[in-house]
């Protein structure tokens, strides 16, 4: 039983030996494509646009409630209450606004899934392609990974993946 266990392991470990391993560095890459740097600044443009529409509607509430603090005394009961409600609504828009531009599941999240997702694809199967081509059992992105404490950089195939999706 022992020898059978030691065999086992002798042969685990010259399989591990035999396998290939790269790094990319998935930060370079993107720098280097100038799809990815078209669409971040598309994101931006869209992003300023529709934070200046939020802006403008929680501005709109901060008016209405200095006006209201400055008139307050002057306002009969049934008038405040109609004020108060005016500000919460336009608090409330300002809040439904920003949610649907910017929440979990919002414009930008949609509008940057759109424009990532092909980009990231293509990364993929270029990485993909050169891992079945070379024979890589493991492709690591150094750049989003703390635990790489070093790489030998033969091992980093970021400029062959910028190569495999046309760009020098």
């Amino acid at each position: 039983m022992k020898k059978l266990f030691l065999i086992l392991m002798v042969m685990t470990s010259v399989n591990a030996m035999a396998q290939k391993f790269a790094l990319i560095d998935m930060e370079y890459i993107l720098k280097n494509v100038p799809a990815y740097e078209r669409a971040n600044e598309q994101l931006n443009q869209v992003s300023k646009k529709w934070q200046a529409e939020v802006d403008a509607l929680t501005q709109e509430a901060q008016t209405l409630y200095k006006n209201y603090q400055s008139e307050a005394v002057f306002l009969s009961n049934e008038q405040k209450t109609q004020r108060e409600e005016a500000i919460v609504a336009k608090e409330k828009e300002a809040a439904e606004l920003k949610r649907k531009y910017f929440g979990p599941e919002g414009e930008l999240y949609k509008k940057r899934e759109s424009l990532m997702t092909p980009i990231q694809d293509e990364i993929y199967n270029a990485v993909k392609d050169i891992s079945d081509l070379k024979g890589y059992s493991l492709i690591l992105d150094r750049a989003s990974d703390a635990g790489i404490i070093y790489a030998n950089p033969k091992i980093d195939i970021s400029n062959e993946v910028l190569s495999k999706l046309g760009y020098n």
